[in-house]
């Protein structure tokens, strides 16, 4: 679809309501958006173009877009394929075209295309150059590892808009979720996912583009994936800020379990119970071998204390538990308070390597006592469930 966004922006990117899986790891039940933008002025700026998945009808929009004109330049500001699988096209479609791009993207795209030709096609673009189109302008900024090196930012001060790339997005087709930030009914559940598990490990980096961004009067944000953030902008960039400083943001305790035959998540589940009757205002519980990896993720970064509760297996850890903690390590989990209940019915080890595992991480309080659960739980291990009920809410 195409959607003006003013007399001289258009909005030209496209769902993806197929795909079953973002980066072949991420479940997207309400689909992907591919963003992209037309800005027509003197000059006319095509900004970034989509997944290939998607191409033929982001060539429609474009051509519909351009309503006979020729675009001048294509910027890119993001290499990543789900947004630069059309640049080889833009550029043999339209001859008069030159990319627009930093010296890193412009390095990669010989390994995303093969042989293509960019003798007197590209401009490199670094930190605080300006694109002169007319009445609009756009000043870069780099954005390395959010989430790739190449990335680069772009901010038009004639409609106060942030071109963002993959900063602010989030999973979801915004024909199921709503085209601007105020018609989604909840961008923080699919923002949060993806941030954590996107661009999380990079918290670093976020932080410092919110510093360059946060001088600029920005009226509008348009990310590469998600809605179009006009309203509350300072919801938003609170949000990032909160996530990239590996804050909590909610209060409560996220319980995640890994249970072999259900002995572990029974007890799970009772202390849950404990921990409510003894005030607890928000407890969470998620059976790892059956819910979204991502959004297990997510919670874990949402809340300030974590309590992990694991089956034995191999004389080490059950591998849901394992995978989980693997992925918060590469994605920087820090600053929390966590606990342990481990199972095992001959030679507890689970906690053991819980252990291991989460001393790798940074600032993580562990929570001294562990409950050992033998098989199946019994009346003579609820006081050390209670026990361990006051540690955590202490």
């Amino acid at each position: 679809m195409t959607v003006s966004l003013n007399d001289s922006v258009k909005y030209i990117g496209v769902d993806d309501l197929d795909l079953d899986l973002f980066e072949s790891q991420y479940i997207v039940p309400d689909g992907m958006s591919y963003n992209s933008y037309v800005i027509l002025d003197k000059k006319v700026a095509v900004m970034d173009t989509s997944d290939a998945r998607k191409g033929e009808e982001w060539k429609a929009n474009l051509v519909e877009a351009l309503a006979g004109r020729e675009p001048d330049y294509l910027v890119v500001h993001h290499m990543e394929p789900d947004h630069s699988a059309l640049i080889a096209w833009a550029l043999g479609a339209y001859p008069g075209l030159v990319l627009v791009a930093s010296a890193k993207a412009i390095q990669m795209l010989g390994q995303f295309f093969d042989g293509i030709d960019l003798a007197g096609r590209t401009q490199t673009v670094k930190e605080g150059d300006v694109l002169e189109l007319g009445k609009h302008s756009l000043r870069f900024f780099a954005a390395p590892m959010v989430h790739w090196p190449e990335v680069m930012v772009s901010f038009d001060a004639a409609d106060g808009a942030l071109y963002s790339a993959d900063a602010f997005g989030k999973f979801g087709a915004l024909s199921k979720c709503g085209f601007y930030g105020r018609d989604d009914d909840d961008w923080a559940c699919e923002g949060r996912r993806y941030y954590f598990n996107i661009v999380g490990k990079y918290g670093a980096q976020v932080q410092a583009l919110l510093a360059k961004v946060g001088k600029l009067p920005v009226k509008t944000i348009r990310p590469l994936h998600g809605p179009v953030l006009e309203d509350n902008l300072g919801d938003y960039v609170s949000l990032y800020d909160t996530w990239s400083r590996y804050e909590p943001e909610s209060d409560g305790i996220f319980i995640a379990v890994a249970s072999i035959h259900g002995g572990t998540l029974e007890a799970a589940e009772r202390f849950a119970d404990i921990l409510r009757a003894k005030g607890a205002r928000k407890v969470v519980l998620s059976d790892l071998c059956r819910s979204d990896i991502a959004e297990n993720v997510e919670d874990a970064f949402r809340y300030p204390t974590m309590v992990l509760a694991a089956s034995s297996y191999d004389a080490g850890l059950f591998t849901p538990m394992y995978e989980f903690l693997h992925r918060l390590q590469i994605k920087n989990y820090s600053n929390r308070r966590v606990a342990l209940i481990e199972n095992g019915s001959w030679a507890p080890s689970a906690a053991r390597v819980m252990k291991e595992m989460v001393g790798n991480m940074k600032n993580i309080e562990l929570v001294e006592q562990v409950v050992t659960i033998r098989s199946r739980m019994k009346a003579t291990d609820l006081p050390a469930l209670e026990a361990l009920a006051d540690a955590v809410l202490s």
